[in-house]
């Protein structure tokens, strides 16, 4: 086999160092990327050309400069390509538009009852063309859709291999793609909100991330990556028993962590997060007995997944902007009473990726696969 590196492979590498060195700053002069970069002048003008002309890149006004000409900025322009995202709940759908910086430029939620019937999926789709059209771009500009759900889905996107919350079993993404004409592609929800996490903070080597919503979900991150498994269940820790009596899971199953530390077993009938939490925040005692007993058993599963996966934990989810520092001070105390290793390290963190992170990251791969190939 040969090794070699042909001229056509180091043209291809100039080109996406030059690119990638201008998306990781704000702005650059075509002398400053020749010096970074250990470029000539030549060879830098002519892939700033060709940017410019594929529209990935922009001249963005001129730096300042004391003496001579002021050398003319180059910056990436951010909707050269965009990606969709569509978080599909039981009575909502949220759509959104993010560009190549991950920023989300465009968002609506529509109410939409779910239903398991192709008027639902047609219907679905044409929402989102429109979306899509209501943007000022060129088909070819877009990426593709992911379409976010409580499900577990194929590691290609393709199917739903687990659904019993909302989608069910053995969906394929046909549904939605005869419609559109773009990639489309099932991601399961709380591995949409730690890819999110993911994007918005570099420093994650690896981490459990649980994200805490209606339902309880959860994503193991190793090497800055999502690790899906071998049969793509990793990281579902929401269905680990933590009484064997427990109340009833969705899943068909008694006592699992789902129904201890999800939003739905926290909060009775009608009762919202924001009312939830004025009432603990303001001190009534049976509200304060209820997070504590919330907070006891979560407790309980962090402990039981850290003894297993010595990591940093992420906190994210519905919940994740209700929480206070003392929460996560008190869950480090109950973790450290009924550990065999308790640490002095905090290693329990509240999210940082905003409250859209679910649709976001449903989006995001599509941005990533592009940033790769370029």
């Amino acid at each position: 086999m040969d090794n070699s590196i042909t001229f056509k492979d180091i043209k291809k590498g100039n080109y996406s160092s030059i690119y990638h060195l201008i998306y990781q700053n704000e702005k650059l002069s075509k002398q400053e990327i020749a010096n970074q970069l250990h470029l000539s002048l030549p060879t830098v003008t002519q892939n700033l050309v060709r940017l410019e002309k594929e529209k990935l890149i922009e001249k963005s006004g001129r730096f300042e400069s004391s003496v001579g000409r002021r050398a003319a900025a180059y910056a990436i322009c951010p909707q050269a390509r965009i990606s969709i995202g569509v978080e599909i709940q039981k009575r909502t759908v949220q759509i959104l538009a993010i560009d190549l910086r991950g920023h989300a430029f465009q968002q609506e939620r529509l109410a939409m009852e779910y239903s398991n019937e192709d008027r639902y999926y047609k219907e679905l789709s044409q929402a989102v063309q429109t979306f899509i059209s209501s943007l000022d771009v060129r088909e070819e500009q877009v990426l593709g859709i992911g379409f976010a759900v409580q499900g577990l889905t194929s590691n290609d996107g393709k199917k739903i291999t687990y659904g019993k919350i909302l989608i069910s079993t053995g969906l394929d993404i046909e549904v939605f793609s005869q419609y559109l004409p773009y990639p489309c592609m099932f991601l399961h929800d709380a591995k949409c909100a730690a890819t999110t996490e993911l994007w918005v903070r570099s420093d994650i080597g690896d981490a459990v991330y649980l994200s805490i919503g209606p339902h309880l979900g959860g994503a193991i991150i190793i090497d800055g990556q999502i690790y899906m498994g071998k049969e793509g269940h990793s990281g579902t820790v929401e269905h680990m028993t933590i009484h064997p009596d427990g109340p009833a899971c969705y899943c068909g199953k008694k006592g699992c962590m789902e129904t201890y530390s999800s939003v739905n077993a926290l909060l009775e009938e009608d009762e919202s997060l924001d009312f939830f939490f004025e009432q603990v925040r303001s001190r009534i005692p049976s509200y304060v007995k209820r997070w504590n007993s919330f907070l006891d058993y979560l407790a309980r599963s962090i402990n039981n997944i850290h003894l297993v996966l010595n990591r940093e934990f992420i906190l994210g989810g519905h919940i994740s902007s209700y929480l206070k520092e003392e929460d996560i001070e008190i869950l480090h105390e109950k973790v450290n009473e009924k550990t065999a290793f308790p640490s002095n390290e905090p290693f329990i963190h509240i999210s940082r990726s905003p409250a859209n992170g679910v649709p976001m990251g449903a989006a995001i791969p599509f941005i990533q696969s592009f940033l790769n190939t370029i």
